[in-house]
């Protein structure tokens, strides 16, 4: 299969979109006017609500990705995607992709093997590097270097990158077809944090009474009352305590946050009342334009749903502006088809810069475990077990080795 991408002369690097949630990855890349989204795929009926109301020319699928027939889906240049994140077993993923179980990474992994994109784009949570003690990233690096991908990822946030104030980290994984490509890309650099507390939420604003946190109305108000008393920061009930956001911004927003009364970003208005952010304003904290329309006619609790779920944009965008620079810098018109002869073992290389922070690439296949061990000494390569791979991860140690992987 010709790779659909090859030309830089294209007027917008095409994209097919999974897990589009309310679109927000693809607002940052649209926002370059380097990309255009030509597919996207999104299973929660109230996400697809709000992102028809803004995209209304995407082609979106409501469909089970596990349904989605991956050759029937438009040629793309880039595939990308925030799956949830989930356990793998390492002995079912080295017997084959297709896992029983239907991980989600796995059937992702299905769309870039059928497509063969130039580019991919992976957002996740922080975590997603140690969870499951370090197993479940080894996995989804191989598994995008085996399958011809040159990878980088990073954990960014997006108060440091995004220069919005909100406290959320998140590991962002950018794969590319050749190693120019890769070699070319790098992550934006740290920027300052000009945007404040009231660019984003109106302390003035007199909202719907049920925003509000009263006397009578939550039985730990007394407790709020007596914490919550500067503007210059943000609370959160947690439980049995008020919590106060030291750093001056909003706190992680999570998917929950409308249910109940825990998490819930809490800030002290102008006329010293107690309220918890609107919807429009956990879009605000998310860099999402004013322009981005919510539905009006749909429950609070989802829209906080769809908000906690969501990106930066802002660092979306300024990652994808990097990947359409290595894009455009080194344009490439060979056929990616993938070699199934190419061999039974991967030798991959892996360079950690700490827990968060790497590159990694298969450096050569083989067909017999003995070249692979004879080209490991040859070039006096250092070599780690998994076992030691993982002990690296949760130490958060800074490394470059080698691993063999049976394909």
């Amino acid at each position: 299969m010709k790779n659909s991408v090859s030309s830089a002369q294209k007027d917008k690097y095409q994209i097919d979109a999974f897990f589009a949630g309310v679109g927000g990855i693809e607002l940052g890349f649209e926002q370059t006017g380097k990309f255009r989204v030509v597919y996207a795929n999104e299973f929660d009926k109230n996400a697809r609500i709000t992102y028809k109301l803004n995209h209304p020319e995407i082609p979106l699928d409501g469909n089970d990705i596990h349904t989605v027939d991956p050759y029937g889906i438009p040629e793309c240049d880039v595939i990308m995607g925030g799956f949830p994140c989930q356990a793998f077993s390492i002995a079912g993923y080295r017997k084959g992709f297709e896992d029983e179980r239907g991980d989600l990474f796995f059937e992702l992994l299905k769309m870039i093997k059928a497509k063969e994109p130039q580019a991919i784009f992976i957002e996740n949570v922080k975590n997603m590097v140690t969870h499951d003690h370090g197993n479940t990233f080894k996995i989804i690096r191989e598994a995008l270097a085996v399958n011809g991908y040159y990878i980088k990822w990073k954990v960014l946030n997006g108060k440091d990158y995004g220069n919005i104030p909100q406290n959320r980290e998140r590991i962002y994984i950018v794969g590319f077809k050749t190693k120019e490509q890769l070699d070319d890309f790098s992550f934006p650099e740290e920027q300052e944090l000009t945007k404040t507390l009231r660019d984003i939420i109106d302390f003035a604003a007199v909202v719907d009474d049920k925003y509000y946190y009263k006397e009578g109305r939550q039985n730990f108000y007394d407790e709020l009352e007596k914490t919550i008393t500067s503007q210059e920061t943000v609370y959160q009930w947690r439980r049995q305590y008020v919590r106060e956001n030291k750093s001056g911004v909003v706190p992680t927003l999570t998917a929950n946050m409308g249910t109940g009364g825990h998490n819930v970003p809490l800030i002290l208005t102008d006329d010293q009342r107690i309220r918890k952010l609107t919807p429009k304003e956990t879009f605000n904290a998310q860099g999402y334009p004013e322009s981005f329309k919510l539905p009006q006619d749909m429950a609070n609790g989802q829209l906080y749903k769809q908000a906690g779920n969501s990106v930066v944009v802002p660092v979306i965008k300024r990652i994808a502006k990097r990947i359409a620079k290595s894009l455009d810098e080194n344009p490439t018109f060979e056929d990616f088809s993938l070699n199934l002869d190419r061999g039974s073992y991967a030798l991959i290389y892996v360079n950690v810069n700490g827990r968060y922070d790497g590159h990694s690439y298969v450096e050569a296949y083989f067909d017999d475990e003995k070249d692979v061990a004879e080209y490991i000494k040859e070039n006096r390569l250092k070599l780690l077990s998994d076992e030691e791979y993982l002990k690296l991860v949760q130490k958060g140690k800074s490394d470059s080795f080698y691993m063999v992987e049976e394909i």
